[in-house]
């Protein structure tokens, strides 16, 4: 039973493809913001006991599969990771707090692993965040 998890009394395999922007997209995340973000989304999993599976940064765009408890819920986790991440990030790094009123859109992508969820759907989220 690959991937079954427990806690107290719930039995579970949740597993979720996150994808989330920067606001309008701008290529932000490279080299030492790279870096430290991907320290802090594996910070936040390891406090929340939300294993990684795949965790992919590219310079507009982040894409998290993550196995989530059911009773915490994605979008706790998601806020969590979005929340603290910017924080630390425009604290860290002052360029970015001049090149974008908040670090990340609002909105994200989620779905369950396992479901009918093409890449031409992730893509197309993507594509829409230019004008977020």
């Amino acid at each position: 039973m690959d991937g079954i998890r427990s806690r107290d009394n719930v039995v579970y395999r949740c597993t979720y493809e996150v994808v989330w922007c920067p606001k309008y997209r701008r290529p932000v995340i490279d080299g030492p913001v790279q870096e430290r973000l991907d320290q802090i989304i594996k910070e936040v999993c390891a406090e929340r006991d939300a294993p990684i599976i795949e965790l992919e940064t590219k310079p507009d765009q982040v894409r998290l599969h993550v196995g989530c408890d059911p009773r915490f819920g994605i979008h706790r986790l998601v806020k969590q990771i979005k929340g603290r991440s910017s924080n630390l990030l425009r604290q860290e790094f002052p360029a970015l707090r001049s090149r974008l009123p908040t670090l990340w859109t609002n909105a994200y992508f989620v779905a369950t692993v396992g479901d009918d969820t093409t890449s031409e759907a992730i893509e197309r989220y993507v594509e829409n965040q230019k004008n977020a």
